[in-house]
């Protein structure tokens, strides 16, 4: 018996497929304020600054990231992304963690502690789903439109700390992370994107193989859990420090 083949391989079979440009420099355009960033919901917060948090947008001004959506699905996308790049526990806690870290250095003391914060879990988890929800609707106004099958891709970016690099030029032994903590912040961001019910996952711009690695098992865990598996796409950036 034949396994049936997802739609998303059935087209690229009969065409090239288009994926959407970067979300962050066309957030960039809109020359958002911090009041912007808070809204009504983070009007009070007294943590830091959150000018900048890209995905708190899909909470507080959600009609800027489906305006930039749909600008891109009328200009051909196949697949746009959704606005998830820095979407999980780690990768918010600059912006949403209130915790610093003992003794001014983040170490995996600390890093346990915002992968195993429930506030930030939860949004995490609310963001995610906000994420797909808006990108699912700009796809079906679009297929509505033109009649052409659309896609939402779950977008998993990288970290800001690696498990393979020291964050301490005077430390080279030194690792701010451990795999089980990148594999957990993975784990919660994959679930609520399959949750959400995205098409297909990407793995963006991976720069240090052993977090993809942790990302990869987190999507392979989601994908037994929930016993549905979707496409995935796996993008890399390579440097040189020779």
């Amino acid at each position: 018996m034949a396994l049936e083949l997802h739609p998303l391989e059935t087209v690229l079979r009969e065409r090239i497929v288009l994926l959407d440009g970067a979300m962050g420099t066309m957030i960039q355009r809109y020359k958002l304020s911090e009041a912007d960033y808070r809204g009504k919901r983070f009007r009070d917060w007294k943590g830091k600054d959150l000018k900048g948090s890209l995905e708190l947008l899909l909470l507080t001004k959600p009609e800027i990231i489906d305006e930039i959506h749909a600008q891109y699905l009328e200009a051909g996308a196949d697949i746009i992304e959704t606005n998830t790049f820095s979407a999980t526990t780690i990768g918010l806690h600059d912006f949403l963690f209130p915790e610093e870290p003992v003794a001014g250095r983040k170490d995996r003391q600390f890093f346990q502690r915002v992968v195993n914060d429930v506030d930030l879990r939860a949004l995490v988890h609310e963001m995610n789903m906000a994420a797909a929800s808006i990108a699912r609707r700009a796809v079906q106004r679009a297929e509505k439109q033109t009649g052409k099958r659309r896609f939402v891709a779950g977008s998993i970016g990288p970290l800001p700390v690696t498990a393979s690099i020291s964050p301490d030029v005077n430390d080279s032994s030194f690792r701010a992370v451990t795999f089980d903590q990148l594999r957990q912040t993975y784990f919660d961001q994959v679930s609520a994107l399959v949750e959400g019910d995205v098409d297909l996952l990407l793995v963006e711009t991976i720069f240090d193989t052993l977090n993809a690695k942790a990302a990869l098992f987190a999507i392979a865990e989601v994908f037994e859990k929930t016993g549905k598996k979707l496409p995935l796409i796996i993008s890399g950036t390579v440097t040189d420090r020779s």
